[in-house]
């Protein structure tokens, strides 16, 4: 890929990619809010629980911007970012950019956002995040 593509993601870890399909629109035939915003929870748990050392729930959403809208056969990137690391919880900064034309490699911002999980137990108590 080119450096293009990369460049507003910074420091941010690579977490999910999945192609926007038609079972995923709205009425109107763009996709749905909520199926993005499933993806970005995951995306978030993923680097989350590899933070924690195993398993996460999610506690907060404390920002979710819809910037552009996504459409059917867009190429879904998410990248994260820990942004903080408390007692028990983590919180992640996701950016989702759509690939719109896979011949070029230029991906669109089309979502940011930010999330909160808690370390759990097999028991699904807190616990402690180990130190990173």
């Amino acid at each position: 890929m080119n450096k293009k593509h990369f460049e507003f993601h910074g420091n941010k870890e690579p977490a999910l990619r999945v192609l926007a399909m038609p079972k995923d629109t709205n009425p109107a035939g763009d996709i749905f809010g909520g199926w993005i915003m499933s993806q970005v929870d995951i995306a978030g748990a993923v680097l989350a629980s590899h933070r924690a050392g195993g398993r996460v729930v999610t506690i907060a959403v404390t920002e979710f911007l819809f910037k552009k809208p996504v459409f059917v056969g867009d190429l879904i990137s998410c990248y994260g970012e820990i942004i903080k690391v408390g007692k028990t919880s983590i919180t992640v900064k996701i950016e989702v950019c759509a690939q719109r034309d896979r011949t070029e490699k230029e991906c669109v911002k089309v979502t940011e956002a930010t999330v909160v999980y808690v370390a759990v137990d097999d028991s699904r108590q807190r616990k402690t995040v180990p130190e990173g």
